[in-house]
């Protein structure tokens, strides 16, 4: 048995949960969001039997999907009368991070 923690976009959160419970995977969804970018991410867990862990990834793989935006980066501190202008930043968000973790002891009660 393993642990299956995925940080997912939100945008890819439902298609992904959808894909997981239509082959009968039980799924947890907690809100969070990024340090970094500070987007809205979906964080995905679920206990996963061994043989089951290389299904789940592909459909992870198939319904979260990578894609560019643009951001304006945080302006440096400046002295007084100084300006910054900041130009946008193209940056990858989406996709999916995976974390398998080994299960000692599972139970459904």
């Amino acid at each position: 048995m393993k642990l299956l923690i995925a940080v997912v976009h939100s945008e890819d959160a439902s298609s992904t949960m959808d894909a997981l419970n239509d082959r009968g995977i039980s799924v947890t969804r907690f809100v969070s969001s990024g340090g970094f970018l500070q987007h809205k991410n979906v964080t995905l867990m679920s206990g996963i039997e061994d043989d089951r862990i290389e299904e789940v990834l592909g459909l992870i793989k198939e319904n979260c999907r990578t894609r560019s935006e643009f951001m304006n980066p945080m302006p440096p501190l400046v002295e007084p009368g100084d300006f910054f202008v900041p130009y946008p930043v193209e940056v990858q968000v989406g996709g999916a991070t995976v974390f398998i973790v080994n299960v000692d002891r599972f139970e459904k009660l």
